[in-house]
């Protein structure tokens, strides 16, 4: 067996795809030679492309990709171009019929061979799985490479010396936090802290914040200094705390709003908002949450929604103030929550051994503050370290590996646990040394996948990774066991609903949603303050929230995959209403809820989203080029090509001089540009009513040029003026006409298969961990026949994936 050394460095070679040898492209010349070669030669290669020297060779990636394009295109009749002689169905057909084996044969000797790492957020959701942690192990590692919007494909998922290192450390880390350090369970303890109490306040109260004669300190708006932090309802260790807030609205006749932040002195550090509630008028409520929090934060309170726009404070005194605000009486923080004592990593690696505390040398020693308990392993008299190692390091190999392990699979690592105690370590160090190797091994880190049919144990790690983004837990591995997955698809959906149903299909919903929407990029722009008065962070906590329920909304009532685009309901809350200008909706409160939407309503569905919007535009102005990529991609599953070298992107004016309409009907007359511009730009066109953070517009905001608008935003005059008007018509690639957005989606709703294929190809990347290609065509289109029985559901759409071929082979 090799060392663990050695197994270190083994993560360094890469799995080669298998060579191909050149097919005979002779059957295509006559097709070429009348229809192709006349603009596609040695002499005259449009588009870059020359049919003449092409490489047959389709183990290259290049070539391949070249090949599949001239297949689609002349699939699609886009081959050669209108103004050219078309050929008719029969000669497409032999072409068809003489391309599609080679490219077939290629791809399927390519697409089994390269082994698919843990990206770091599955490493991470992994180790805090089996050992009850919860650190942050993602934010230490290097980040992963994507494959197009995934970082969940094998060939992206590269390995370097620095990740090894930090492997190391992340599973050293994740051994401190998981053993013991003391005999009993650590009691948790309730902080009851109020702002009328807290020194650091003191000098605010009566300027800026007013004391009521019930304790209670009311906040009239959300101010930078001071912040609403809480020194004393602070957290000393890390866990799970029950954070309540009790309180009630001030001079309101409705609700207010607040956020419950952690905050921190700590530079650098993130300051997660915990959530948004409400307070309404009338007797003190109390809200309660559950959540994890570092160590060294605090509980922080902001209200939102109320502002003293005309200075009344500062001029008039806070107690002659009669705008509305939020009091609060006090905030209890209770924790840490031991939800296990001793952690279940603990239990996996002392489970059958006695662990027990050193003594020390002096008895008054335990009572002082500062002591901290040492332990040993107390091994019966004549009993071999090695031999007591060895059940241990087999049980925690098999958690690590999601397999059975054999004795000889373990036996380099019993190798290390003995080196380690000839070098005087104890047993708990020697044993902590070799269980990190187990953890640092390819069987950890890769899915040990081999071509073919999956093995049952294979194909319960890919279900879980795919649900829960983490190993199989005990009763999944158990139904695979017993129910064997591989030769029972309805075994392998009984456990897929389970975990569906489960605390960590959540996982699932954030990290599908941050790579197939491009959710992760949603703090990557600032939208303008003077263009955009309207953001804030409540706006985009919301924005988050939506799409992900609507999502989770689509799978949990099997929804049909139309509701992408169009949807007659919407997931809201009162800050999304408002900003959605739907108030007549009535929605109140901070919860986001389904909510039916008005008939011919512009929202519905994951275009009209402000999270979308955002994601898909650059803080400042929108892109119909980088909008219409977007809906290219994501909704429809076409990549388009990137643009020719030497050709320079197109800015748009924010002064309003010009529109980006105007300047892309300039790009368009260049022959290199214009063919993916028609299908690119029109998606974009549809979309340019809503602004780069979701807001409907009939003209765009200006900074230079147009009319003062007299609008008011969190009690101040707005400063932006209206440009230009907008234009939101176009014409699809396939010369259909639309004058409004609705017009558009219903376009894109009219071929609903074209979004079910595109939905399931994203759903069999994500899961296999590798791109779909040329031969995998056949089952995706199976799916999409089987799918169109049932509308095109979204959950059953994920069941025809997880039974698919595709899902059960490598």
């Amino acid at each position: 067996m090799p060392s663990p050394r050695s197994s270190l460095f083994a993560l360094l070679l890469l799995i080669l795809p298998a060579t191909v040898t050149a097919f005979d492209d002779k059957p295509l010349h006559g097709f070429f030679n009348t229809h192709c070669y006349e603009c596609h030669d040695d002499n005259d290669s449009k588009g870059g492309l020359d049919l003449y020297n092409l490489s047959t060779d389709l183990s290259d990636p290049g070539a391949m990709q070249k090949w599949v394009r001239i297949f689609d295109r002349v699939a699609a009749g886009e081959m050669p171009p209108k103004d050219e002689p078309a050929p008719d169905a029969a000669a497409r057909q032999r072409f068809s019929e003489a391309l599609s084996p080679p490219l077939t044969e290629a791809h399927s000797e390519a697409k089994g061979t390269v082994l698919r790492r843990l990206n770091r957020l599955e490493y991470q959701n992994t180790l805090n799985d089996l050992f009850g942690t919860h650190l942050d192990l993602a934010g230490t590692l290097p980040e992963d490479g994507r494959s197009h919007e995934f970082d969940t494909v094998g060939e992206a998922l590269g390995l370097s010396m620095i990740q090894l290192r930090r492997y190391l450390e992340a599973i050293d880390a994740v051994l401190d936090a998981s053993i013991a350090k003391t005999v009993e369970q650590p009691a948790s303890k309730t902080i009851k802290a109020s702002y009328a109490d807290s020194k650091d306040v003191q000098k605010f109260i009566g300027t800026q914040w007013l004391k009521r004669p019930d304790g209670a300190v009311v906040f009239f708006q959300d101010t930078s200094y001071p912040t609403g932090s809480l020194r004393e309802a602070w957290t000393d260790n890390a866990g799970y705390y029950k954070i309540r807030v009790t309180g009630y609205a001030y001079q309101s006749d409705v609700p207010v709003t607040f956020a419950v932040n952690a905050d921190t002195f700590a530079r650098g550090s993130e300051r997660p908002t915990l959530g948004y509630f409400s307070f309404a008028p009338g007797k003190p409520q109390t809200i309660e949450l559950e959540t994890w929090i570092d160590e060294r934060y605090m509980v922080q309170v902001k209200p939102w929604g109320i502002v003293d726009g005309n200075y009344d404070i500062k001029n008039k005194g806070v107690v002659n103030y009669t705008g509305p605000g939020l009091a609060i009486q006090h905030i209890e923080l209770e924790g840490p929550l031991v939800k296990e004592f001793p952690s279940r990593g603990h239990r996996l690696l002392f489970d059958g051994l006695e662990r027990k505390e050193i003594e020390p040398s002096h008895p008054d020693t335990k009572t002082k503050s500062w002591y901290v308990p040492a332990f040993e392993i107390a091994l019966p008299a004549e009993t071999e370290p090695k031999a007591t190692a060895q059940p241990i390091l087999k049980r925690v190999a098999a958690k690590a590996f999601r397999r059975p392990v054999h004795d000889e699979e373990i036996a380099s690592y019993l190798d290390l646990f003995e080196s380690q105690l000839a070098l005087e370590a104890t047993f708990e160090e020697a044993l902590r040394t070799a269980v990190s190797a187990i953890f640092c091994s390819p069987d950890f880190i890769y899915l040990k996948e081999t071509p073919g049919w999956l093995d049952n144990h294979a194909l319960a790690s890919r279900l879980a990774y795919f649900l829960t983004r983490s190993a199989p837990d005990d009763q999944l591995m158990k139904a695979m066991e017993s129910r064997p997955l591989r030769s029972d698809p309805q075994a392998l959906l009984t456990q897929a609903d389970r975990l569906i149903a489960s605390e960590h299909f959540e996982r699932f919903i954030v990290d599908f949603t941050d790579s197939w929407l491009n959710l992760r990029e949603i703090n990557a722009t600032s939208p303008d303050k003077i263009l955009f008065p309207e953001f804030d962070a409540y706006l985009q906590w919301a924005s988050l929230e939506e799409s992900r329920g609507f999502f989770r909304e689509l799978i949990a009532k099997d929804l049909s995959v139309t509701n992408l685009v169009q949807s007659d309901f919407a997931m809201l809350n009162d800050r999304l209403a408002h900003h959605y200008d739907l108030e007549e909706l009535a929605v109140n409160g901070p919860a986001l809820r389904r909510v039916s939407l008005p008939v011919n309503s512009v929202r519905g569905g994951f275009l009209t989203q402000s999270s979308i919007l955002k994601v898909s535009a650059n803080g400042t102005n929108t892109s119909p080029v980088m909008r219409g990529v977007w809906v290219m991609e994501r909704l429809l599953g076409e990549t388009p090509a990137p643009p020719p070298a030497g050709i320079s992107g197109v800015e748009p004016d924010i002064r309003g001089a010009t529109t980006l309409r105007e300047k892309l009907d300039l790009h368009r007359d260049s022959e290199s540009c214009q063919s993916c511009h028609n299908a690119i730009d029109p998606p974009g066109f549809a979309l340019e009513n809503f602004n780069p953070i979701g807001t409907w517009r009939d003209r765009f905001r200006s900074l230079g040029e147009g009319d003062k608008v007299t609008d008011l935003v969190h009690g101040r005059k707005v400063q932006f003026k209206l440009g230009q008007p907008v234009d939101a018509t176009g014409q699809t690639a396939d010369g259909d006409r639309f004058e409004t957005f609705n017009q558009f989606r219903a376009l894109l709703t009219r071929d609903p298969d074209r979004l079910a294929r595109a939905f399931a190809t994203k759903l069999l990347t994500f899961a296999s961990g590798r791109e779909m290609g040329f031969s995998d065509r056949p089952e995706i289109e199976r799916i999409v026949t089987e799918s169109a029985n049932q509308d095109h559901g979204v959950r059953n759409l994920m069941h025809l994936v997880i039974a698919s071929e595709i899902f059960r082979r490598k």
